[in-house]
Formats: C-alpha cells, structure tokens, sequence
C-alpha cells in the first residue's frame, strides 16, 4: 500500500502541495524504489524535490529518492534544526525525539539536507526545512570517522564527476532494515545504510551502490562497547565504515526494486567476497568509469 493515509484531525494541507521526487529527472526513468515483497505495507510520502517510503511498521523509512540539481544548488540556507512530525501520518508510525533523547545517538538524515536545496530561494528554503521531517531520519552512532566523512561527502564527489552532464543526480538511501537489528525505545536500530546513485555518463544512464556499516566489530570492539553498557542504553554502535557494493547486492539486502540501475552499475561485479564490496578509504577509491 502506497497512498497517503492522514490522521483523524492531521494538518495534512501543510505539506499538501509538496510534488517529491521526479523519476524522469535525469531523462531515463529512474523509479522510486518499492518493496517487491507482497505483502509488505509502505506509506509514500512526496516533500519538494524527494520522496520518503515510510514503513510503518518499523516507524523507519524503506527508502528516499531525492533528485539534485547541481548547477542551481543554495548553498547559503541556514540550518534550523528544528525536527518535526509528518501531520499525514500518525506519529506511532514515526521516529520521534524519544528515540534521540538523552543519548548518544544522532539522528542521521537520509536526505541529506543539501541535496534538495535547489531552484528558486522560497522552494529551497522549503526543501531544507523538509529535511526535518522525523520520517527522514535514522539513529546513527554520534561519533564522525573517515567513513563518516566519506559518506556524507559522496554525492558532491558524484556532482563534480558528472559536472559535463549540467550536474544532476537522482539518489536513492535508506537504512538496511534487517529483522536481526536491536531494539531499543520501541524501534530496532539499523545496522547498515545504503546509497545507489543515478546519473547519465556519456549520454547513458549510470549507476553506483554504497554500504554505510555501523555495526560493532564482533570481538574487541563489541567487547568493550558491551563492558561499559547499562540497561537502557542504545546497542553497541561500531566505527563507520564506507564500501562501494554491486547495486544487485543492495536490491538483495533490502528488497528493493531498483529498476534499470543494477544493469547500469559501473562496479564490475567479482565473485571473490573479498573483492565484491569495495572499502572507501578515500574519494580516489570509488569507481566511477566503466
């Protein structure tokens, strides 16, 4: 199920006019990825210039799609911080501060929040403050390591590679929402995030896929996080870390159809394990040329 359910009562006329993600932004059609089990119940939810999949029941998102335009990006719109429900869902189905208060996590936008702010400066304005949605965020460890850094700073890598082509992207991120994730404040903890992003290279459509990992080395690292925990605390977080993966292997982990974009993938896919998923120690590792 994919429309719009509103509340009893909800202010559903505030973000009423909100239009999302555009699949034929780039030229190709780039759809929304969507769940290709049956079954399985997701609310999509459009704000300017991207789109959140809401899963309800894990009060998470399955996926945002968010198309960037980096010729006509702001760079200048301040950061309010101010976090908010979607008034077109119930807040039971959402993340809330509760999940965010009092510890140590952070609450990681899957949108970046750059990424929409583009065109005219009252539709930019608008895309920013849309980035606060509680529907587009996931608890992240609060720490800030290379892997970190080299995940928040992709898409301006990817810009500046596709720069020839008037710098436009279409990304699609969400968290891995595996059912072994740890509970914590009535919601699981997503270990992994993943990235696949869209782009045209020499006049045809591109792709490439990336993993995030938060989860806790399982021997020293889980050990000492495990040594210092109390109850109540968040699960045990590990040092991110960055990898390059097969878009195929994105749409396995998640369930995802994601459309032309595992046959555009610019990684050649190994069968070595070792070799399949890339680690990123730097921007200079991440394949972008077939």
């Amino acid at each position: 199920m994919n429309a719009i359910e509103t509340p009893p009562g909800a202010r559903a006329d505030s973000l009423s006019d909100r239009t999302g993600y555009d699949e034929a932004f780039l030229g190709p059609v780039v759809p929304l990825p969507l769940p290709t089990g049956n079954g399985l119940r997701t609310v999509t939810l459009p704000y300017t210039h991207f789109t959140v999949v809401l899963r309800p029941d894990r009060r998470l998102a399955a996926a945002t799609a968010v198309c960037i335009d980096g010729a006509k990006l702001l760079e200048d719109v301040p950061r309010d911080d101010v976090w908010e429900f979607d008034p077109r869902v119930p807040e039971s189905q959402q993340a809330g501060n509760d999940i965010y208060r009092n510890n140590s996590l952070d609450r990681g936008h899957l949108v970046r929040r750059l990424d929409p702010v583009w065109g005219a400066n009252a539709e930019a304005h608008r895309a920013n403050t849309d980035t606060f949605r509680y529907t587009n965020a996931a608890p992240q460890a609060d720490v800030f390591n290379q892997g970190k850094q080299l995940w928040q700073g992709l898409e301006n890598h990817l810009l500046d590679h596709a720069a020839q082509f008037d710098r436009k992207l279409s990304v699609m991120t969400g968290p891995v929402l595996h059912d072994s994730d740890p509970p914590y404040r009535g919601i699981q903890v997503p270990m992994r995030f993943w990235k696949v992003a869209a782009f045209l290279q020499d006049g045809r459509l591109a792709s490439t896929g990336y993993i995030l990992d938060q989860s806790p080395d399982l021997s020293r690292d889980y050990e000492r996080a495990m040594a210092g925990a109390k109850a109540g605390d968040p699960p045990p977080l590990g040092p991110f870390r960055t990898f390059q993966v097969p878009v195929t292997d994105i749409a396995e982990l998640t369930g995802l159809d994601f459309g032309p974009l595992p046959e555009a993938d610019l990684m050649p896919v190994t069968r070595a394990p070792a070799e399949r998923w890339k680690r990123l120690e730097s921007f200079d590792d991440v394949i972008v040329r077939s």
